[in-house]
């Protein structure tokens, strides 16, 4: 009884896992032969999967697939835009998906893209940086200042060599010393200025 029971689970899940693999293989082809398998470009295999009008499920199935298999859209008046999210740009590419030449040059750019960024990133900090350093300066130059300092000199000058103007003047001068000409020379344009203010009225 035991041996009977048991082989009739076991004819019973190979039933279910045939029953299961025949489904599976015919939705395959089922799909497979659908006409958005033929659509050269996104929007054809979109106009194809809408013309079948298959149910809302295998719509949104059959339009994730249309997405995966056509990176480009068509532009007005021709040609194809691939918009790569990364960069949040567009870039033209020759049919409904990018060559492989396409592809390394929209990577350079997106590589080019993250260098700036990360620029802008560095700069932003440093200025943000800065920013803060002028307000604390403003900060400190608002509060009020101490007592003013008064600088002292360690080292007093002798007394004798702040004043050498005050050294007595000899009355007897050399014709030929520098000091004796200088007296001279200043005396004499002393003189002439204050004669010549006396003479204009």
């Amino acid at each position: 009884m035991d041996l009977v029971a048991g082989g009739g689970i076991s004819m019973r899940l190979a039933t279910a896992v045939a029953v299961a693999l025949l489904a599976s293989v015919g939705l395959w082809l089922g799909l497979r032969n659908l006409p958005s398998q033929s659509a050269l470009d996104f929007e054809e295999c979109v106009e194809q999967v809408q013309a079948a009008s298959p149910s809302r499920e295998e719509r949104a199935a059959l339009m994730t697939a249309c997405n995966a298999r056509f990176a480009g859209r068509r532009k007005p008046g021709g040609g194809y835009a691939y918009y790569d999210f990364m960069q949040d740009r567009k870039f033209d590419i020759a049919g409904a998906n990018p060559t492989a030449e396409e592809r390394k040059q929209i990577d350079r750019v997106y590589m080019g893209f993250l260098d700036t960024q990360r620029r802008e990133a560095v700069s932003a900090e440093l200025a943000k940086r800065r920013i803060e350093l002028l307000r604390a300066d403003l900060e400190s130059a608002r509060q009020p200042a101490g007592r003013p300092l008064v600088l002292t000199p360690r080292n007093a000058p002798p007394a004798a060599a702040k004043r050498p103007a005050d050294r007595p003047k000899s009355a007897a001068c050399e014709d030929g010393s520098l000091a004796c000409s200088w007296v001279r020379l200043s005396t004499v344009v002393k003189n002439a200025f204050a004669s010549s203010s006396k003479a204009k009225p």
